[in-house]
């Protein structure tokens, strides 16, 4: 992230919130966006330019984030600042030709149901006025707000959909700023009508299949289905039912109920831990781990709940693996205030069993069912990460054994063509001197790849 010119943009702002109080009320001011407490001496603007200037660099974003809620700027400095936040999020990249053909095959169809809705769309992400001040003052919309009331409202046969995006800068702006475009396009807000969503999304996934990329429902709200941006090729399609992890020892399980998914674990159910609440777009961060095992375990204070929760999955890590000890304490250390935001770093993750015996079934029968460890992130992306001693390529008395090798890329290969992301690390690279500085950079390497924050 270019921090130097978020600062630049975000300083001329800060201290203008000057006029927004008097001299005892900016301290409060200040606590409220995040930003240190102003010098206690000279003018309001010398103060908030003290606030601002105390702000680390990797505390910025934050602040950004806080100020566009609180009082937002006009919509082409909001823009730049929005597009540097994203710059660290790493989206679905859509190129500028299947933009055009995305546009193009919506040329003729409706886009949108709710036209105040559809304003509010094009207000949040695009800049529809040239003069902030003459738009407020003024009855009448003007410049491009005023084209898109005259051509896509009154009269719209005027506009294509190829002009529209042209006129808005679709055509030439940041991924996540088309994809949120498109995401608010097919929202229920925009076009509260279902068939109508599914119709637009199906338009749009076409052109859009050819560059790996589409609109996909991750979640529901209202009883509506709502539509995210994904990669068509590493997100699994769909949400995790059963999430059971941190146990070492394989647990007994059964179904309870076949038509519900419902899971039962028959023996040793106080060793394994299952996650029961629905997880969404969003994926699963620490600080919802956190919150279920407070609440799971009658654990009122959140710093206790957190202390508690990390010597629990540290326990389940296998004793005579030093090296998957010495990942999941780098991830931890290696992030520090950033954990609660992050996606949950789970060890021990069951992913199937099968209820005959191998003997009955056959060697092939229970081929990965254990993950080292698994993260869920958003829009579907599972990333599993393995960590690999001599039991992954060697027989009982340490000599290669093609067979056993032969049976975990298979099961790798199964992994990812059901839409997980496979990482290995040899156990020898995390027992060298650099290895937690290498567990950190990669972790920053993958949150930069799938668009997480780590700041």
């Amino acid at each position: 992230m270019d921090y130097t010119r978020l600062r630049s943009l975000l300083s001329p702002l800060i201290i203008a919130l000057k006029d927004v109080g008097t001299h005892p009320t900016l301290p409060t001011l200040c606590e409220e966006l995040g930003l240190p407490a102003p010098v206690a001496d000279g003018t309001k603007h010398d103060r908030m330019a003290s606030s601002i200037e105390a702000v680390t660099d990797t505390d910025l974003p934050a602040i950004a984030c806080k100020l566009l809620g609180f009082r937002p700027p006009n919509a082409a400095t909001r823009n730049q600042i929005q597009d540097l936040l994203w710059s660290d999020r790493e989206g679905p990249s859509i190129p500028k030709r299947y933009r055009r053909e995305v546009a193009r095959r919506l040329n003729g169809e409706e886009l949108y149901g709710d036209a105040r809705r559809f304003d509010d769309l094009l207000d949040r992400l695009w800049i529809l006025d040239t003069d902030d001040w003459f738009y407020l003052m003024s009855d009448k919309p003007s410049g491009l707000r005023a084209d898109i009331q005259q051509h896509v409202h009154r009269n719209p046969m005027d506009w294509s959909c190829e002009m529209l995006f042209d006129q808005l800068g679709a055509y030439d702006a940041s991924d996540r700023r088309f994809a949120l475009f498109l995401e608010g396009l097919a929202s229920a807000d925009v076009r509260p009508d279902e068939l109508a969503q599914r119709h637009f999304v199906a338009c749009v996934n076409e052109p859009l299949r050819d560059c790996g990329v589409e609109l996909r429902e991750t979640d529901s709200e209202g009883g509506y289905p709502v539509f995210s941006m994904v990669s068509s090729h590493t997100a699994v399609k769909s949400r995790p039912k059963n999430l059971i992890f941190a146990s070492a020892d394989k647990p007994d399980l059964r179904f309870r109920d076949a038509l519900d998914n419902d899971v039962e674990i028959v023996t040793n159910a106080d060793k394994v831990l299952v996650y029961d609440r629905p997880i969404g777009i969003d994926g699963l961060c620490w600080s919802d781990l956190q919150e279920w095992w407070g609440d799971t375990e009658q654990i009122a204070d959140a710093e206790q709940a957190k202390r508690s929760l990390y010597k629990r999955l540290k326990k389940s890590l296998p004793n005579n693996s030093p090296p998957q000890t010495l990942l999941f304490e780098a991830f931890f250390e290696g992030f520090h205030s950033a954990i609660p935001n992050l996606p949950a770093l789970l060890p021990e993750v069951w992913l199937h069993w099968d209820p005959r015996t191998i003997r009955e079934r056959g060697p092939d029968a229970l081929l990965r069912f254990r993950m080292d460890f698994l993260l869920l992130l958003r829009h579907g992306v599972r990333v599993v990460i393995e960590v690999d001693g001599k039991h992954h390529y060697t027989d009982g008395v340490g000599n290669a054994d093609v067979q056993r090798y032969a049976q975990m890329v298979q099961g790798d290969r199964e992994l990812k063509l059901a839409g997980y992301e496979v990482f290995r690390f040899g156990a020898a690279e995390l027992q060298a001197p650099e290895a937690k500085a290498n567990v950190k950079a990669f972790f920053e390497a993958l949150f930069k790849r799938y668009g997480v924050p780590t700041n």
